[in-house]
């Protein structure tokens, strides 16, 4: 009888398990070798074996550098990432509310958006370094920057809120209206409460987007460096394990996001549902 409850595997479920093993250890393996390798001791290097083991390089990244800034390229980083997030959901929200009726011209607003995901992101940063350098202003992280990272992330924002209004069911607008609500109540305690997931994940992309950015980054940032560009400039100058430590440290930074994103999903979810009634 227990041998009737077994379910008998497919013939090819080894082999894929093996190549989905392996295709995990290419993808993190490089990852936590830098992990391990940061916790080196005063006097390790950049290679195995390890010296010792101690923190004394992440305490370094606190410290004055010789070269590079991981502070203030750290905050910009940061500052610049919120910025970008912020004005993508709220123009994706925008939009996807929009494009809910057809109008003159949306299709070509459409295809116009989506261009900047064709064209090589080095290109787009370089023109819009050119432009500011003509009409007289200094590229910077918090302008020129801004915009360039904007043309990266506001088509994944587009693209996933036209998703989520295609696949909306506007019965419930409608339930909320013969009901007498207003235009402003429906969209904010019927629209707004169903789409939150979804644009929850939009600012998720368009933060981590912005925030690792660095094609675009490269001609716009003016003089002060984000965080990609400050890590790629180390990578020429520091020959400590401090890099590592950087890389570690942005790397949790980048899985905390994450966690929070989906901690928040889960809990929006979890109180629509105990608000939801409960059949007889």
């Amino acid at each position: 009888m227990a041998a009737l409850g077994k379910t008998k595997r497919k013939a090819g479920f080894i082999p894929l398990t093996i190549i989905f093993v392996l295709f995990i250890i290419f993808l993190y393996g490089p990852t936590a070798t830098i992990a391990i390798l940061s916790f080196q001791g005063p006097e390790g290097g950049l290679t195995f074996p390890m010296n010792g083991v101690s923190l004394h390089w992440f305490r370094q990244l606190f410290e004055e550098q010789q070269v590079g800034d991981f502070g203030g390229s750290l905050t910009r980083s940061i500052l610049l990432g919120i910025a970008v997030m912020l004005c993508t959901a709220v123009f994706s929200l925008l939009a996807g509310l929009a494009y809910r009726r057809s109008f003159k011209g949306g299709n070509v607003l459409f295809y116009l958006t989506l261009v900047s995901l064709i064209l090589p992101s080095i290109l787009i940063s370089l023109g819009i370094g050119i432009m500011f350098d003509r009409i007289g202003f200094s590229p910077a992280w918090y302008s020129s920057a801004f915009g360039a990272h904007l043309t990266w992330t506001l088509p994944f924002g587009l693209l996933i809120m036209f998703a989520v209004f295609n696949r909306f069911n506007k019965s419930y607008e409608a339930a909320a209206i013969d009901m007498g609500a207003t235009a402003w109540q429906t969209f904010r305690l019927v629209v707004f409460p169903l789409i939150l997931p979804s644009l929850i994940g939009v600012c998720l992309f368009g933060f981590t987007l912005s925030y690792d950015e660095f094609a675009r980054t490269l001609m716009t940032a003016g003089t002060f460096n984000t965080l990609p560009l400050e890590i790629y400039g180390m990578t020429t100058n520091v020959t400590t394990p401090v890099l590592y430590a950087l890389g570690t440290l942005t790397t949790l930074f980048s899985f905390t996001l994450i966690s929070a994103a989906l901690i928040a999903i889960w809990a929006v979810r979890k109180s629509r549902a105990r608000k939801a009634p409960t059949g007889v």
